[in-house]
């Protein structure tokens, strides 16, 4: 669905990544790791084409990026949900109208009342939430009321930077059990973190592939992890 092939990327001339080669097909699960700095976020972000590699070609759902135009963009981005490290919220609308945040920007009904809505809530856990405001929820229901913001437009991509960085083990469990679900239902998920007990926690109930970023470049990780 998303394929980077031999993608180089720089800031200011100085190259950050470079001979990166990455394949999120259907129902595949990879987990990123790398130092601070490393690149990780960047990587996520060429995925989602919110940068545009200086080297090599990123292709999003069968099209090269750079034949795309503004409103290819915005329409492949519908069908990749992003879970971003900071939630990045607003903080005056309850939880329900921030979640329905993404189809009212596509120009669709918000639905915030819907069944789906409802459904979709619950399934994180946060019906009874439904109406508090963003600084009201603790970590653990900002980074699953993040995670049922990026599944709204029913995408077929995951991808999650640092989504239990905040989180305590408990927490960081619950949100994993919830993304392997995802996986389960055929979406291809792609986790950046530092936190190798998730790993090695997620390596017990499915087959994921664990790629770091040394060197610039992107290597698979060896059974250390």
């Amino acid at each position: 669905m998303i394929e980077l092939n031999d993608v180089g990327y720089s800031y200011g001339g100085d190259a950050l990544l470079t001979d990166v080669s990455l394949n999120l097909s259907p129902g595949s699960f990879h987990f990123l790791t790398g130092p601070s700095g490393a690149g990780k976020t960047t990587l996520l972000k060429l995925c989602y084409l919110e940068l545009q590699a200086t080297r090599g070609e990123v292709v999003a759902f069968g099209r090269p990026a750079r034949q795309l135009s503004r409103d290819g963009v915005a329409r492949m981005r519908r069908r990749v949900g992003i879970v971003h490290q900071d939630c990045r919220f607003l903080d005056h609308l309850p939880l329900v109208e921030n979640v329905a945040l993404p189809l009212s920007v596509s120009g669709q009904p918000d639905h915030a009342d819907s069944t789906e809505m409802r459904e979709l809530l619950a399934w994180v856990g946060l019906k009874h939430r439904a109406t508090a405001l963003p600084p009201e929820l603790s970590g653990g229901e900002r980074q699953r009321a993040a995670l049922a913001r990026a599944l709204i437009m029913s995408p077929d991509v995951i991808l999650a930077d640092e989504p239990t960085g905040n989180l305590d083990w408990e927490m960081s469990l619950r949100l994993l059990t919830l993304l392997v679900e995802l996986n389960r239902m055929g979406k291809a998920v792609l986790i950046a973190t530092h936190d190798l007990a998730l790993i090695r926690q997620a390596k017990t109930q499915l087959a994921a592939r664990v790629l770091r970023i040394r060197d610039r470049t992107l290597q698979v990780a060896g059974a250390e992890l």
